[in-house]
């Protein structure tokens, strides 16, 4: 067999776009209002999808990827909230 070489392969420099600034504990509940938040906004925007697709505003791949990120942010939000719970019953099954 041959030799094989990659070649004029370079590194693409990956940039930060969002910088974290935290000025303190985040509370619990925060956290979980911004997930619903954002889960309601992309079902929002999946649904506008569907509208414009149906008027000929809007492609089927923006409607099927704006679908998707809905589905997928819910699916995430429903394991969360059952990881959640589970562990909720676990500490109440604890004996001390």
């Amino acid at each position: 067999m041959g030799d094989l070489r990659i070649e004029n392969v370079q590194q693409v420099p990956i940039k930060n776009t969002e910088k974290v600034k935290q000025k303190g504990p985040v509370e619990f509940s925060t956290v979980i209002k911004g997930a619903i938040n954002n889960v309601n906004r992309l079902q929002g925007e999946g649904d506008r999808s569907i509208v414009d697709l149906l008027q000929g505003k809007a492609d089927i791949h923006e409607t099927m990827i704006a679908l998707q990120k809905a589905d997928i942010s819910m699916r995430l939000l429903l394991t969360i909230r059952n990881k959640v719970i589970e562990a909720y019953r676990e500490i109440m099954r604890m004996q001390f």
